[in-house]
């Protein structure tokens, strides 16, 4: 496919609701998977949260979050549904959390780019899951050939500092730059704009038509990464999770917007406005 920016094609909302899965009625939660989400510092509590709320909103069995025992304490009134993995970060890093029972598994919001980070990252990426990295999970680093997919999700910014290119080269170059990248890495990447684009492995490329300004706010990328996480959960397949989980993320935004300022919106909302966009797109 030309890198030509005309010339990639929309994620329609035809194409989601032709490919969101529809909720087997004599399933449960171990049909539905369970997600490991690596997220949350004390000094980063919400990341961690908003994360989890989109996760658990968007079709996911159970959630296992990861994180430290502050995170947990804080947030575990306001998302009971949970479970909580205490030093979780710690113990993926270490070797010493059993990560066969999980369908999927995202690692980045609000944690800080470090040695344990990395560590953490590493084991994730040796397991046999779909794994979505965000925030402070994405760094400069190659990415070992696999059979499930790695999913990035930089903003801009975020993009030039994992590729070593300059801000400037990247405004010129962006699309053969992000498929180049896709292709080299062996991931699937999620880059994040005002007109989000999606690349995959094999140099498939669309464009998402959704969303608008209210999604530039702290926290919309954790959201994301949360959404990613449930929707490869219940998904069979990963190609249409990630399309259809940034396709709802900005249709949520667009929802709002309706009858909402775009200077209003918390990340948090998008979650909220989620079942309803959802149901909105299904068969």
């Amino acid at each position: 496919m030309s890198a030509r920016n005309a010339e990639i094609p929309f994620w329609t909302r035809d194409h989601v609701k032709a490919t969101l899965p529809i909720r087997q009625e004599d399933g449960h939660k171990g049909t539905f998977g369970t997600g490991l989400l690596l997220a949350g510092t004390r000094d980063m509590p919400g990341a961690a949260l908003l994360a989890a709320l989109a996760a658990m909103r968007s079709g996911i069995g159970k959630l296992e979050i990861a994180t430290a025992p502050e995170v947990a304490a804080t947030i575990v009134a306001l998302l009971p549904e949970a479970t909580y993995i205490r030093d979780g970060v710690q113990k993926t890093a270490a070797h010493s959390l059993d990560l066969n029972p999980y369908r999927a598994c995202a690692a980045g919001p609000g944690l800080p780019p470090n040695e344990t980070t990395e560590k953490a990252v590493a084991a994730l990426l040796a397991s046999g899951h779909s794994v979505v990295l965000d925030a402070g999970a994405l760094s400069k680093r190659g990415y070992p050939r696999r059979a499930s997919p790695t999913i990035l999700t930089p903003h801009l910014r975020e993009f030039a500092r994992i590729t070593g290119v300059s801000k400037e080269e990247l405004a010129e170059n962006r699309i053969p730059l992000l498929q180049a990248s896709a292709r080299e890495w062996g991931t699937a990447i999620v880059l994040k704009d005002h007109e989000t684009l999606i690349a995959f492995p094999d140099g498939e490329i669309w464009k998402n038509p959704t969303g608008n300004s209210a999604l530039g706010k702290g926290g919309t990328g954790d959201t994301l990464t949360g959404m990613l996480l449930g929707m490869l959960c219940c998904h069979d397949d990963w190609h249409h999770a990630v399309l259809n989980a940034v396709y709802l993320h900005g249709a949520c935004a667009d929802e709002w917007v309706r009858t909402r300022s775009a200077h209003t919106m918390l990340a948090h909302e998008i979650t909220g406005m989620l079942p309803e966009v959802w149901k909105q797109h299904e068969r």
